[in-house]
């Protein structure tokens, strides 16, 4: 439990540590460095073009990551009936199902909350994902995904261009490194480049990681499911898949592709109302 509770803290330094390293190389180096193309207009330079995507699938993603964040999991516990003698810690396996309870609540060891619709504890945001933030959740895993890429992009052409290499050859990219590392100690190659090379490959795992993850949710989506249900092996009620998808994305799913936004309601408050 202490590692996990340590592993809550760094993930999400490691996580905003990236971040930070990927948006100033590509401001202060990737960027710059595609001004140097004196046949195209300022006004569609391919460093502008680059730039404002950059921008917009860093503030998708830096944006649904706070608000994964904020919209922490309810505090179920203190409004749900557990029954006589019965203690949050009774839900500590997940066992326990009380009358009054909402099907796939979960009591978090790492949140100390029951989550409604609980899927998974995220160490890199350091919250439970549930109803209430498992749109914003998806949203962060795909522009996460999508900028890693872009930043994949945009370092393959500032070091095609530095080293004066093609990645033409399918196998160019996979002895990038192994290469690499022999003109780095030979001192063939700066410190710099060699840093830029390394995160290539950084990008590459953040982004497929990501991608195949984002993939993986939006199955488990449509079939109205979530992994806590499938590791316990739940048996959910079969709805059409448009209804699936609208109780997590809403009916305002295109703005949430745009901008960030907050997740819909979810069913618990929706009864409690009714």
């Amino acid at each position: 439990m202490l590692i996990l509770r340590l592993l809550n803290v760094v993930a999400p330094a490691y996580f905003l540590c990236i971040s930070l390293v990927t948006f100033v190389l590509q401001i202060f180096l990737f960027i710059p460095s595609m001004f140097r193309d004196p046949s195209t207009t300022p006004l569609f330079s391919p460093a502008l073009l680059h730039g404002a995507l950059f921008l917009f699938l860093s503030a998708n993603a830096l944006g649904n990551y706070v608000l994964v964040i904020q919209s922490s999991p309810e505090d179920l516990g203190k409004d749900l009936n557990l029954g006589k003698g019965a203690e949050v810690a009774d839900w500590l396996d997940g066992s326990r199902s009380p009358g009054s309870a909402l099907p796939s609540t979960h009591f978090c060891r790492l949140c100390a909350r029951v989550t409604q619709r609980h899927d998974h504890h995220c160490f890199f945001t350091g919250n439970c994902i549930g109803s209430r933030n498992m749109r914003n959740f998806i949203m962060f895993c795909l522009y996460t995904s999508l900028a890693c890429l872009d930043s994949l992009v945009a370092g393959m052409a500032y070091i095609s261009a530095t080293l004066s290499m093609s990645f033409a050859d399918p196998l160019a990219f996979l002895t990038l490194l192994p290469h690499s590392i022999s003109q780095f100690f030979s001192g063939a190659l700066l410190s710099s480049e060699m840093f830029v090379i390394l995160m290539l490959y950084l990008w590459l795992g953040i982004g497929l990681a990501c991608a195949g993850f984002c993939c993986h949710q939006m199955l488990l989506i449509l079939r109205g499911q979530t992994r806590y249900q499938v590791r316990k092996g739940m048996v959910v009620r079969a709805r059409h898949w448009r209804e699936n998808l609208q109780e997590v994305f809403g009916k305002r799913w295109l703005l949430g592709l745009l901008i960030p936004v907050l997740n819909v309601e979810s069913d618990y408050h929706r009864q409690k109302e009714k």
